[in-house]
């Protein structure tokens, strides 16, 4: 097999694989009996094609599972055109909460309702979960053993990370406002069943809001008594 060909080979495979694939596994898919490609050729080609790439379109990014060819977030506002339906977006509840779980992480419920000042909606954990972005990683020894949650290799995956170390710094989450749209960049290429999830969220936290205002005949201030 030429250079050429174990090229083409593996750009191919990263074309339509459609999830990230490791350097063991495409050494895996281009080693013929009784020859062998090694790991170094294979991260050599990866390197060669992220700079192919690097003026075009797309882009041959590394995340945590792999590596994996990705539109560039600066033409997301023109792609998300490609799909009919209103780009979904997360809430301020579901984003402090995600936030929280990966800066404090392990973390309990409780945990991130006394940062937040305010309950945390079991949809939006459930949603977490299902999402694979967050799991329990075990339980505090202290009475009722609450769960303690993580981020998962799904969420760097998701947000183009591949370790945590890569996260924004608290510093450049400071506005939520102007970090939402970046944290979003992907949404329209979400399920119709994740489209239902966030839209959920939002219905029963606004629901939860105007109950609240009711009862108090003001907007919710954030005191943790709510």
């Amino acid at each position: 097999m030429t250079s050429e060909q174990l090229t083409h080979i593996i750009e191919a495979a990263l074309m339509v694989a459609g999830r990230p694939l490791t350097p063991a596994q495409l050494q895996k898919l281009v080693t013929e009996e009784g020859s062998t490609i090694s790991l170094n050729d294979i991260k050599a080609i990866l390197e060669s094609l992220q700079n192919e790439y690097q003026s075009k379109g797309i882009q041959l990014r590394e995340t945590a599972s792999g590596f994996q060819f990705q539109a560039k977030v600066e033409l997301s506002s023109w792609l998300q055109k490609l799909w009919e339906e209103r780009p979904p977006r997360y809430s301020r509840a579901f984003l402090e909460t995600l936030s929280l779980i990966a800066y404090r992480q392990p973390i309990t419920r409780a945990e991130i309702e006394e940062i937040r000042g305010v309950a945390v909606n079991t949809t939006i954990l459930k949603t977490l979960l299902e999402r694979e972005w967050v799991k329990i990683m075990g339980y505090r020894e202290v009475p009722g053993k609450p769960a303690l949650y993580g981020t998962t290799k799904q969420f760097l995956d998701h947000f183009n990370l591949k370790n945590l170390e890569e996260l924004p710094t608290l510093a450049e989450l400071k506005d939520l406002d102007s970090q939402e749209a970046k944290l979003q960049v992907q949404l329209e290429l979400d399920s119709p069943e994740t489209r239902e999830d966030i839209e959920k969220i939002e219905e029963i936290e606004e629901i939860e809001k105007i109950e609240i205002e009711n009862i108090e005949g003001s907007v919710i201030t954030g005191n943790p008594e709510l």
